[in-house]
């Protein structure tokens, strides 16, 4: 693999990250009981990048996936939340990912993230709000999160069997790690 083509390939996935994130944005909340609870389906890039690339790429990739994302249609109040809930939910997926592939799959580290990434939120908010009862609404954002976690830990492992360049980039990043991933949901 060459520099040029794993730079290509980092900001391709840095580009179809900030069209989810953007596309996200403009869906209303689907949760009435529990206001600004979304999806997360920019993070499906970010799992994605966890199985395809070196740590520091893939945390390249989530710094200028918030940036973008941010400047092109969000807030600085947006981008310290979106950061707290990125950077936490990064660093617990790539914690549980040490477990190794006997022990949890792709899915179990993205309900990991979606987990983490509600928690980092909150933190920031309770923060912002100077107050820790902004912490009771945990169990409904983790519920959601856990499931939003789930859905897209799913859908990364579909993609990471099915996509020839995914599987290219795996393979070489497997290699260099000396450790295989299998997928949750074996092909046919």
């Amino acid at each position: 693999m060459t520099k040029l083509q794993k730079m290509i390939y980092l900001s391709l996935l840095v580009a179809q990250g900030v069209i989810i994130g953007l596309i996200e944005n403009m869906i209303p909340y689907p949760f009435s009981f529990a206001p600004g609870a979304k999806l997360g389906l920019a993070n499906l890039i970010t799992i994605v990048a966890i199985f395809t690339m070196k740590k520091r790429d893939s945390f390249l990739l989530l710094w200028l996936r918030l940036f973008l994302t941010t400047l092109l249609g969000g807030t600085i109040s947006t981008f310290l939340y979106s950061m707290s809930g990125a950077l936490l939910s990064y660093m617990g997926m790539l914690l549980v990912k040490q477990l190794g592939p006997k022990r949890v799959s792709i899915i179990g580290i993205s309900a990991t993230g979606g987990f983490m990434h509600n928690v980092g939120q909150l933190l920031t908010a309770s923060f912002i709000a100077q107050s820790w009862a902004v912490m009771l609404y945990l169990p409904v954002l983790s519920f959601l999160g856990i499931l939003s976690g789930l859905a897209i830990g799913i859908a990364a492992n579909y993609l990471l069997q099915h996509v020839r360049t995914l599987q290219k980039f795996q393979r070489v990043y497997e290699k260099e790690q000396k450790v295989k991933w299998q997928p949750f949901f074996l092909k046919k």
